[in-house]
């Protein structure tokens, strides 16, 4: 079973209806940490607030459970906010602590540099490094993003991906069993489905 994580921090349906079109065969919306420890592999995804996000997160009881999880070694896959929440700290949220899992932080993209900020639409991605995630997909793929604020991970070897916005920043992480984009795969038509299908098939 794919446990789809709901925190009440997503579009849930979209995502679910993604990961069937992608060939899951069993993924089930939880939101309790017994249901994420019988699953096979689990998905964070997630829109808005980071501060709101860790917050219910911690109200649910299901901070521990992701990263005993992760722990484990079973696949994870974040999405948007799902991958902001797996970093220690966010400009948005100060104060407030994220997931940890990984030793980064999230900053707001720099309004100096006259960018329409959040950033809506599509964009391409770079594989930075070779990774199951992106098999089958060509380099400077497009997919769909929405966010203002983007992950710097201290490990720059966790960096999958490289997204050109005003600057370059970090638009997918691949870490052991994490994966994390940035962009939203469930919106990104069939190179969002690529994904998610490299994902089930980590499973």
């Amino acid at each position: 079973m794919i446990a789809l994580i709901d925190y009440g921090m997503g579009n849930l349906s979209s995502v679910r209806k993604a990961f069937i079109a992608a060939g899951a065969r069993n993924i089930e919306i939880v939101s309790s940490p017994n249901e994420i420890y019988r699953a096979e592999a689990i998905v964070l995804p997630g829109v808005g607030n980071f501060g709101d996000g860790a917050k219910n997160l911690n109200f649910l009881g299901l901070s521990d459970s992701i990263r005993n999880f992760i722990s484990s070694g079973k696949p994870f896959l974040g999405i948007c906010l799902g991958m902001q929440l797996l970093m220690e700290t966010s400009e948005e949220a100060p104060g407030i602590k994220g997931l940890g899992i990984i030793n980064g932080k999230t900053i707001k993209f720099d309004n100096s540099l006259n960018l329409k900020v959040p950033q809506i639409g599509w964009n391409s991605v770079s594989k930075i490094n070779k990774h199951s995630c992106f098999n089958g997909l060509k380099d400077n793929e497009y997919f769909y993003f929405v966010h203002s604020y983007y992950v710097v991970p201290e490990n720059t070897s966790y960096i999958a991906g490289l997204t050109e916005y005003g600057i370059k920043f970090c638009s997918c992480i691949c870490k052991e069993n994490i994966t994390a984009t940035q962009f939203h795969p469930e919106k990104s038509q069939d190179a969002g489905i690529q994904i998610i299908k490299n994902f089930i098939n980590s499973i």
